[in-house]
């Protein structure tokens, strides 16, 4: 059975930190991009990160690079997302996805993640 299970989520002041972890069973680890999405209350998704295990590849959101790491941990099939300088307009569910390679391009579309977990709160106050 897939699983993605994300934790780290809470309340932290904004400037604070938080880490998020997304821990993955199931599927090939190394096989996947593991996307970070989130989504505020009345908006759409947004894609923020995402990784490639195999390649080392990353992507991140304009409005987060530099504030925010991905990283992972292939002997822990876990990954991480390193929150710095946060602000409130982080404020948002964030939900991990994997997608299988091949991809289209890079970063994978949202079409092509497979599998979702099932999202971590985080709110930053101001």
């Amino acid at each position: 059975e897939v699983q993605l299970v994300e934790s780290g989520g809470g309340l932290v002041q904004a400037g604070g930190s938080l880490r998020l972890s997304c821990a993955a069973s199931g599927f090939t680890f190394d096989d996947y991009a593991i996307g970070w999405f989130r989504q505020a209350p009345g908006k759409e998704r947004e894609r923020i990160s995402c990784i490639s295990s195999r390649s080392g590849s990353t992507y991140y959101r304009g409005s987060v690079k530099g504030r925010f790491t991905i990283s992972s941990d292939n002997a822990k099939n876990t990954v991480y997302l390193q929150m710095n300088s946060l602000k409130p307009e982080d404020t948002a569910v964030y939900y991990c996805a994997a997608g299988g390679w091949p991809w289209s391009t890079w970063p994978p579309p949202d079409r092509e993640y497979d599998y979702w977990g099932q999202g971590t709160q985080v709110t930053v106050s101001s």
